[in-house]
């Protein structure tokens, strides 16, 4: 784990023997697992893309994360299954991130207490994402039908045992922040359902599967 490389020389030993004798939480799973909660009328199917923002320049999540955690939002829970014609654009901006890590001092006692604390399940550190995101739905010609934003938090523990490796722990809470917000866009978006589809529809399939760079900013 990374935590390690920041004790001091003989901490590391006795990390390295405690690591022996105890793992981290696995997140096998946690990455890809998405909650079912298909709304109640879905969307036509439409191309999903993903606009990571500041989130590219974060440590934690991986570029990959936001377009996959997306598009398995929208595929269980949002829009038609299609393996043929799609109708306009569905698209994920993370406008804001912010991460704090919490808990440092905990790791300056642990080398002082021989990191005998962690032998119980002490914590390391926290890592805590903020993130606020909006889905923006447009037709086929790339004009705006609608912008919806949602807010997510998270609050990952570093730990031997009940708790995440410092590799896996800001990837984890990027992504579970991002997943917050989603579950509120998810909302919004069945509501606008009933007005969306008929828009989407009558806007015609979608002939360049690439975003128009000219798309509108107006809403109806």
């Amino acid at each position: 784990m990374k935590f390690l490389a920041l004790l001091g020389r003989p901490a590391f030993f006795i990390a390295l023997t405690a690591a022996g004798l105890s793992s981290c939480m696995s997140v096998k799973g946690s990455f890809s697992h998405t909650p079912t909660a298909v709304i109640a009328k879905r969307l036509p199917p439409m191309e999903i893309t993903a606009d990571p923002g500041p989130l590219a320049m974060n440590d934690g999540a991986l570029p990959e994360d936001p377009l996959r955690l997306f598009k398995s939002e929208l595929q269980h829970n949002v829009v038609e299954a299609t393996d043929t014609a799609t109708y306009g654009y569905i698209r994920l901006v993370v406008t804001k991130v912010h991460t704090t890590r919490k808990g440092r001092s905990l790791q300056a006692a642990q080398v002082v207490t021989m990191l005998v604390p962690s032998l119980f399940g002490a914590p390391l550190e926290w890592y805590n994402t903020d993130i606020e995101a909006e889905v923006q739905v447009m037709d086929a010609a790339g004009q705006l039908l609608g912008t919806y934003t949602g807010k997510g938090t998270s609050n990952v523990k570093v730990a031997m045992y009940h708790g995440y490796s410092q590799t896996d722990a800001p990837r984890l809470a990027d992504v579970l922040a991002l997943r917050q917000a989603l579950d509120q866009v998810r909302p919004q978006l069945d509501t606008a359902a009933t007005r969306l589809s008929p828009l989407l529809l009558a806007g015609g399939a979608v002939n360049n599967p690439t975003l128009p760079s000219s798309a509108s900013t107006s809403t109806h």
